[in-house]
């Protein structure tokens, strides 16, 4: 029972894609490329025809849902999918009514994982919680958060290290490597100071020893930055990170299974632009980072 749902669910979706392109291709080479019969094809449209206008007009927020999904890989619930309607075509309809049509279609968001813990190692540099968990920003460069996490790659790892403006949600600069050591926040806060005037901001961090370490805190007294570091072992201090790299790895490397450092590093390329400059956030009033901080600040 269940698999005949799905396979009507995606003949479904196959005939509201052909419909939305047959004014540009053929819908006999639509039907073949999508593997449904065209006598198929017109038996659905003929019955849509014969639909109430409120089911047409559902027939036609589904063709765009599904665009949805395609434009943005799949990683959109609901809440988002009715937003992108908004911004794109200006198109207002209930939350409701959007998920109801999903779950018609059968198409879910992705779910985000939760981090596992790790414990700390010892520090012979401390500074003080001079954030303490005010995340709140009212203008850009006033607070950078930082942090690292692992990025599963078959039987190893990669380190990706990433600094976060607080005031837009701004990935402002990151670095991937097979080694997590000082060198990767160093070369992290280095490309940050490239891109920024970074004299005054606070930097926070967790205690991990690349941020206790001595040349960590050299350089960014060096460059006027204000060190500021998490309780030991709370994780919930540097909360920013942890919900961005919760992002990070639902949205995109859950997605895909990686056999090559390559094809890791593309895929995060690919998706710290998206979310920078396309991944709007209610907090932004439903505009990007860039976006805000372009039209905002």
């Amino acid at each position: 029972m269940g698999i005949a749902k799905g396979a009507d669910r995606r003949r479904q979706q196959a005939f509201l894609v052909i419909q939305s392109l047959s004014t540009r291709y053929a819908v006999s080479l639509l039907c073949c490329l999508a593997g449904v019969s065209r006598s198929g094809y017109y038996k659905w449209l003929s019955h849509k025809g014969r639909l109430t206008k409120r089911q047409q007009e559902n027939e036609r927020l589904k063709a765009k849902i599904i665009e949805c999904r395609k434009r943005t890989r799949g990683i959109y619930g609901y809440l988002r999918t009715r937003t992108w309607l908004q911004k794109v075509y200006g198109i207002h309809v209930n939350h409701k009514r959007v998920y109801r049509l999903m779950k018609e279609l059968g198409i879910r968001s992705v779910i985000r994982r939760k981090k596992p813990y790790f414990g700390k190692k010892e520090a012979y540099v401390i500074s003080d919680n001079v954030l303490n968990r005010e995340f709140q920003a009212t203008r850009p460069l006033e607070k950078w958060v930082t942090d690292i996490t692992y990025l599963p790659m078959g039987q190893s790892f990669m380190y990706l290290s990433t600094i976060y403006d607080l005031y837009n949600n701004e990935v402002i600069a990151y670095k991937i490597s097979p080694r997590n050591d000082i060198r990767l926040v160093l070369e992290t806060v280095k490309k940050a100071i490239r891109k920024r005037k970074t004299r005054g901001i606070l930097l926070h961090s967790d205690r991990g020893f690349q941020y206790t370490s001595k040349p960590y805190n050299l350089l960014l007294q060096r460059h006027g930055i204000q060190v500021s570091m998490s309780r030991k072992g709370n994780c919930h201090d540097n909360a920013c990170m942890e919900s961005f790299f919760g992002h990070l790895k639902s949205e995109a490397l859950g997605l895909h299974l990686f056999t090559s450092q390559k094809q890791l590093v593309n895929e995060i390329h690919r998706y710290i632009h998206f979310y920078n400059h396309y991944r709007f956030q209610k907090k932004l009033s439903n505009l990007s980072p860039v976006e805000y901080r372009t039209k905002v600040a």
